[in-house]
């Protein structure tokens, strides 16, 4: 399960996935705690004043205009957490919420926020005990951060609303919270505007979708490397020469994965056999320019990712020099943008791969492989279907790259009158990246079959591994017609969990 030492400072991608997906522990480090403290001095300084501060001792967003004496103050903060709470719609995953409340904390750790340290405690320890908030899809425009996401979260330190326990039942989180010896907070000045200020819930969902990627790449061009094979097709376009006059970085790892793959193979270079062909088709030759401009796009994310990770969102923020002034880092637009290119990066993929996959299926395109890879065409429909799905994907994820952060709809009395709609950005991705795993998988599935229907000719040392696998997971290769729905089920499984990979790069060495 492992550690995650929270400090002022130095959080990484990893961490936010080690606490979000591995349950990982947080500890509060002494830095952090002192930070917390000497902040929360300033702004109770600031609150003892006559005079109004933002956050501090003044309603929020379009009623900032009002000052609120001390005797109010804790309502404001219970308040303005319990109304912005107003979340609606499906329960939002899990792991987006724990890496929405983990980030949350890491900001509040910095020592810019003016929480008390006790507060960053309880979120810990609320993280550690496995207590989940029940946050709701709908309720972020994705400025002054992922209000209602984060205000569902907040409530549950507050010991109100309902959270998941450990065992995956629902209760109300009081109930939880009493349950695993943790004490609600009652907050105090600053603090309820503090929780709910931030760009949490995207940026998590940011760094998961970007760790997938990861992934689904370097597993597309070994599902490529597996069709041009299938295709007789040759891999002399893979070569390092050719990618070097057009310097994206990318596309040379990427051609780079499909050489590897196919190092030693024998049904490559057979494009001018039968049925002479002096090119491979787009979708085949220009794999690694595809599937490269994708990954250049994600290491554009992983910049922004980054910066977005190091920063403090809050509003208003405590200052080194002891100013607690109001600002705008809380819009979301940054995120926003990755988000909807990571999209648009994932739909062009699914693209091609499902073009390459009805290549295979083609009798008149697939050189000499049987009409959808079937046993008996006609009798046997082979993977007509499975192609049919995997359009509903690709169309799918068309749909799903129409940009959120292009849209605004004002809000509060027109004070937030431009938002980013960030958290709607971070959602479509979601689905995206979980669309494209089984565009890949059902590429896999197509491309093994046709591969094992070249029975005459040796595959590469790499594919006949990933064969291997696939058929030692379940997975069954060529024959008659057969209830397919397991087979895809199982395929996307392989390439899910990193099993493809797996499979492949004991041979050819790790993958870029």
């Amino acid at each position: 399960m492992g550690t995650v030492a929270l400090g002022t400072s130095g959080t990484t991608a990893a961490d936010v996935i080690a606490v979000a997906r591995g349950n990982a522990r947080i500890e509060l480090t002494d830095e952090a705690l002192t930070a917390l403290a000497a902040a929360r001095e300033i702004v109770d300084a600031l609150a003892a004043k006559p005079e109004p501060v933002y956050g501090v001792s003044t309603g929020f967003g379009a009623l900032a205009s009002r000052h609120i004496g001390p005797d109010l103050r804790a309502q404001l903060q219970r308040n303005i957490v319990r109304s912005h709470a107003a979340g609606m719609g499906p329960r939002v995953e899990r792991e987006v919420v724990r890496a929405l409340m983990f980030l949350r904390l890491k900001t509040v750790c910095s020592g810019h926020t003016g929480v008390r340290p006790e507060v960053a405690r309880t979120m810990a320890d609320v993280l550690n005990a496995g207590i989940t908030p029940v946050v709701h899809e709908y309720g972020s425009l994705g400025c002054s951060g992922d209000l209602a996401p984060l205000s569902h979260c907040a409530l549950a330190l507050m010991g109100e609303g309902d959270a998941e326990g450990p065992d995956g039942e629902v209760r109300p989180a009081g109930e939880l919270l009493a349950a695993h010896g943790v004490t609600p907070v009652e907050l105090r000045e600053k603090e309820g505007l503090a929780l709910l200020n931030g760009t949490d819930g995207m940026l998590g969902m940011l760094l998961m979708a970007l760790a997938d990627l990861d992934t689904l790449y370097r597993s597309a061009d070994v599902t490529a490397a597996l069709t041009l094979e299938a295709l007789l097709g040759t891999d002399k376009v893979l070569a390092p020469e050719l990618h070097a006059i057009r310097p994206h970085p990318g596309q040379a790892a990427s051609a780079a994965n499909m050489l590897k793959v196919l190092a030693g193979s024998g049904l490559t270079g057979h494009h001018q056999d039968d049925a002479p062909r002096v090119q491979d088709a787009y979708s085949v030759r220009c794999a690694p320019q595809v599937a490269g401009a994708g990954r250049d796009t994600m290491a554009h994310a992983r910049l922004v990712a980054e910066r977005e990770l190091a920063a403090a969102v809050d509003n208003p923020v405590v200052l080194p020099d002891g100013r607690v002034e109001s600002n705008g880092n809380f819009h979301g637009a940054p995120v926003a943008y990755v988000l909807d290119f990571l999209a648009v990066a994932a739909a062009d993929l699914g693209s091609i791969a499902e073009r390459r996959t009805d290549r295979l299926l083609d009798k008149n395109r697939s050189h000499g492989l049987p009409p959808f890879l079937a046993d008996d065409a006609g009798v046997d429909s082979g993977l007509m279907i499975a192609q049919y799905t995997q359009a509903a994907l690709v169309s799918e994820l068309k749909r799903l790259a129409v940009p959120a952060s292009a849209d605004s709809i004002p809000s509060s009395a027109m004070q937030e009158d431009h938002v980013s709609m960030g958290w709607s950005a971070a959602r479509k991705l979601r689905t995206a990246v979980d669309n494209l795993t089984r565009v890949v998988a059902i590429e896999l599935y197509a491309a093994t079959r046709a591969v094992e229907l070249r029975a005459d000719l040796t595959p590469a040392p790499a594919t006949r591994e990933v064969i291997t696998a696939l058929r030692k997971a379940g997975v069954q290769g060529p024959g008659p017609d057969r209830f397919l729905a397991p087979d895809l089920a199982g395929a996307d499984a392989f390439v899910r969990t990193g099993a493809l990979l797996a499979a492949v790069e004991p041979v050819t060495g790790p993958l870029a």
